[in-house]
């Protein structure tokens, strides 16, 4: 892991560490946003997801862009906003709901590198296709 990094977890409120991963990053409660430095927390704080309104599936996208944040791990993704993340500089990465179901145990499992990028191909298609 990078010696600094900012990273989210879609979360159920009212987020945190403590908080319930929410199964779906663009209509979940909140954001919790992690600030790790040298392999160590450094800050944890949340922030209110977004409308999708015009911006549909991109305006999460944004607004995580605007907060520094710099990869997201999800238990799924849709192929435009994957391709969203993309472009903006955001790593995407997968780690599966069941094994890491809390902030908590994803923040431990960023820390350990244990969680893959989401490549293009294992993007949701919308039917309950994912992964």
């Amino acid at each position: 892991m990078n010696t600094s990094l900012v990273f989210a977890v879609p979360s159920n409120n009212p987020g945190g560490l403590e908080a319930k991963r929410s199964d779906h990053f663009g209509h979940c409660d909140v954001f919790t946003i992690i600030k790790v430095q040298d392999g160590e927390i450094a800050d944890v704080g949340t922030v209110a997801n977004q409308e999708h309104g015009a911006g549909g599936c991109m305006v999460p996208v944004q607004f995580l862009k605007n907060q520094d944040v710099k990869a997201i791990v999800v238990g799924g993704i849709g192929a435009r906003p994957l391709q969203g993340f993309v472009e903006v500089g955001i790593d995407v990465f997968y780690a599966d709901q069941n094994t890491a179901a809390t902030v908590e145990s994803v923040v431990d499992g960023m820390l350990k590198n244990q969680f893959p990028i989401i490549r293009a191909d294992q993007a949701c298609t919308g039917h309950a296709n994912c992964h």
